[in-house]
């Protein structure tokens, strides 16, 4: 019985794997980067990657356990691959954690934020947030973002009419950016 607990993570771990692969992807999306503002940079990608995650982690919250679970492992995989791309720009093995924490606290106060946002249904609350947050330092002369914060909307309002199975399945689509509904 003991060893039941530790099948559950290897079976979802396909899902998990197959999921984890659309949601990078679309944050990969050239759209972003070329027509909605989103620098293409380390720190871009990063802001990317975490607007995919964040969306996916709202509708997983109301999900079922397996959906959740898998959810988890997606987090999991997230912070995985950020700790091996923090290492691929040749951090130390002393400035790992150090970078790991503040990223998690970026990605968690991003999470609170644009959920903030989003809750209310909020888009210029959205687009100023994402703008501080992608432009922190150039915040004046940074693009309007308005065109990523009506994509997120409407991602987030896509998600949420997406069926339990899609989810537990590790089906989940994002609407990619520049098409029409």
């Amino acid at each position: 019985m003991f060893f039941g607990l530790f099948g559950k993570k290897n079976q979802n771990r396909a899902i998990v794997d197959r999921q984890y692969a659309t949601l990078t992807a679309m944050a990969r999306e050239p759209h972003f980067y070329t027509d909605l503002g989103v620098p293409d940079t380390v720190m871009g990608r990063f802001e990317m990657l975490s607007i995919v995650m964040i969306l996916f982690f709202r509708r997983t919250r109301t999900s079922p356990r397996s959906g959740q679970e898998i959810a988890q492992e997606i987090v999991d995989a997230f912070f995985q691959d950020i700790d091996h791309s923090i290492r691929e720009l040749g951090i130390g093995d002393q400035g790992v954690p150090k970078r790991m924490k503040k990223l998690a606290g970026m990605f968690y106060g991003r999470l609170e934020t644009y959920a903030a946002a989003l809750d209310a249904k909020d888009e210029a609350a959205l687009a100023e947030a994402l703008r501080r947050n992608i432009y922190p330092e150039t915040q004046e002369s940074a693009p309007d973002l308005a065109g990523l914060a009506r994509w997120m909307m409407q991602a987030d309002a896509d998600l949420a009419n997406l069926n339990e199975e899609d989810i537990s399945h590790g089906a989940a689509q994002l609407r990619r950016p520049g098409s029409e509904a």
